[in-house]
């Protein structure tokens, strides 16, 4: 008799609130040197759904007069009630790993990691990302670090609007 195949696991609502984040957007930003200087940047970025699980998403900008390329994954894991992903891109060697929750409204998600900080000469610190998802197609991100004193300081903060 043949092998019948395990009922695999249905998306959620969770898996399914990822889709705010697919097709095709452009992107404008602007973040904070260690020297105190503001640098605006701007680019693309397009998503797409991994079955009913996964977004993934890439961009590029253009940051200093250098290209820069990034790819995200994000889903949701049922075990951990918790949203989770990873960040790479074109400027370094590190796999940035999240894990979060989305507001009450079902407009926010705030994730959270630790890396080195280039604010901080690479000392190991705290970070916050949050994307908030506004009602006409565009969606505001802010990143920010725990500095020494344990406050919150915004070091890029971004746009992003829907292509039609």
């Amino acid at each position: 008799s043949a092998q019948q195949m395990p009922e695999m696991p249905k998306p959620l609502k969770e898996h399914e609130w990822l889709k705010k984040f697919t097709g095709d957007w452009t992107t404008t930003s602007e973040m904070k040197m260690p020297t105190g200087e503001t640098v605006k940047s701007t680019g693309t970025e397009t998503a797409e759904m991994l079955g009913g699980f996964w977004v993934i998403s890439k961009g590029s900008g253009e940051l200093m007069g250098m290209q820069m390329h990034y790819a995200m994954t994000l889903g949701y894991d049922p075990e951990k009630k918790k949203y989770v992903g990873n960040m790479i891109d074109s400027m370094m060697g590190k796999m940035w790993q999240y894990e979060g929750s989305v507001d009450e409204s079902g407009k926010i998600l705030t994730l959270e990691t630790t890396g080195p900080c280039p604010m901080r000469g690479g000392v190991m610190t705290e970070f916050r990302d949050i994307t908030e998802f506004k009602d006409d197609g565009q969606r505001v991100f802010s990143s920010m670090f725990k500095d020494e004193k344990g406050e919150w300081v915004t070091i890029f903060k971004g746009e992003a609007k829907k292509k039609p």
